[in-house]
C-alpha cells in the first residue's frame, strides 16, 4: 500500500478513532501524514478560484466525469487546465459525491445541526448580549468594472457595537476567503485587547462554515463559539442590513474599480470609514469605534 493511500485512509477513519489511532493501524508515520496536509493546503489554495466552478459543473450535469469537464471548463468558463488537476481537485474536494445519483450522507457537523434543532442558533436563545458576545458573518456579491464582473465580500460585524472587525475580499467564496477575514478579525481584537474566547459567531449553513477547516480552526482551536441560522437570511437580519446599507453607499465606488486589486482598496477605505467616521443610528449617531471606547470607559468608571 502506497503512503497515498494510507493517507486516505486515515483522512477516512480520523474523525472517528483519532488521528494517533488511525496513523497507528496503517503505520503511517505522523510526520508524513502532515507533509501531505501541508502540500494538499497548498495545492488547494493554488486552485482555489476553481472550486466554485467544478461544484456549479458537478451541479449542473452530475452524470459528467473529468473528460467531459474538461471542454465544458474551456467553452463555457474560457478556463484552460491540465486534465490531471481536474482529476485531482474532484478526488481532494470530494465533488464526485456530487456526481453521484445518491443524496450525499450530511457532514458530522451538520447531523450535529440536525439533531439540535432550534437550539443551533445560539442567537436565538438570548435575552440580552453583551458588547462583544456576538458577532455575524456571510457571503455576498460585489459587482465591480462597472457591472461586468463581481467579486465575493465577506465582513465580520459585532451585534452591538456593529464594527466590522475583519473582513476580506476574493474572487470567490471559500474557506480561504473566510479565514482570510477571521484571521483579520483575530488581529483587531488582539489590538483592541478584547477577547474572542467564548464569542459566538453567527452565520448560515454554507458548506464553508459547517466544514472543517473553519469549524476546527475557529471552534476548537480559537475556542469562540459557532451559531447557525435554521431559516436563511430571515435568521441573520443584521447581516443582511449590513450588507444592503454597505453595498448601496458606495455602489457607485464599487462599479468605478476596474480591477480585483483596486476593488479591495476601495472596500478597506469603505470599511475604515465605517467604523470610525460614519454615525449610526442604533448606536447614539456614532462611530463603531466612538461607540466602543466610550462603552469602555463607562464600563471602567463602573468597576
Amino acid at each position: 500500500m502506497t503512503s497515498k493511500q494510507r493517507v486516505a485512509l486515515v483522512e477516512e477513519a480520523k474523525d472517528t478513532y483519532g488521528l494517533n489511532l488511525a496513523l497507528a493501524a496503517v503505520d503511517l508515520p505522523k510526520s508524513t501524514w502532515y507533509y501531505h496536509q501541508k502540500h494538499k493546503v497548498a495545492y488547494e489554495e493554488k486552485y482555489a478560484d476553481l472550486l466554485p466552478v467544478l461544484e456549479e459543473i458537478a451541479r449542473d450535469h452530475p452524470e459528467y466525469g473529468a473528460r467531459r469537464i474538461m471542454p465544458e471548463l474551456r467553452d463555457e468558463y474560457h478556463i484552460g487546465v491540465n486534465h490531471k488537476v481536474v482529476e485531482r481537485l474532484l478526488g481532494m474536494w470530494d465533488l464526485a459525491i456530487l456526481r453521484s445519483t445518491h443524496r450525499p450522507r450530511p457532514s458530522t457537523v451538520r447531523k450535529v445541526i440536525i439533531e439540535a434543532g432550534e437550539r443551533a442558533n445560539l442567537v436565538a436563545q438570548m435575552d440580552e448580549i453583551g458588547l462583544f458576545q456576538v458577532v455575524y458573518t456571510d457571503f455576498t456579491e460585489v459587482l465591480y468594472a462597472d457591472g461586468r464582473r463581481k467579486a465575493i465580500l465577506m465582513p465580520i460585524i459585532g451585534h452591538v457595537s456593529k464594527m466590522v472587525f475583519g473582513w476580506a475580499v476574493g474572487q470567490n467564496r471559500g474557506t480561504f476567503l473566510a479565514m482570510r477575514a477571521w484571521e483579520r478579525a483575530k488581529e483587531t481584537f488582539r489590538r483592541m485587547g478584547i477577547s474572542y474566547k467564548g464569542m459566538i459567531v453567527h452565520h448560515d449553513q454554507d458548506s464553508v462554515y459547517t466544514g472543517y477547516e473553519w469549524t476546527s480552526q475557529v471552534l476548537l482551536k480559537d475556542k469562540a463559539r459557532l451559531s447557525y441560522a435554521l431559516g436563511g437570511a430571515k435568521d441573520n437580519p443584521e447581516m443582511e442590513s449590513f450588507n444592503g446599507h454597505f453595498k448601496g453607499e458606495a455602489h457607485s465606488l464599487f462599479l468605478e474599480a476596474q480591477s480585483l486589486d483596486e476593488l479591495i482598496a476601495v472596500v478597506d477605505d469603505r470599511m475604515r470609514y465605517y467604523n470610525t467616521a460614519r454615525r449610526h443610528s442604533v448606536i447614539d449617531y456614532v462611530s463603531p469605534l466612538t461607540y466602543i471606547q466610550r462603552s469602555l470607559l463607562h464600563l471602567k468608571t463602573q468597576s
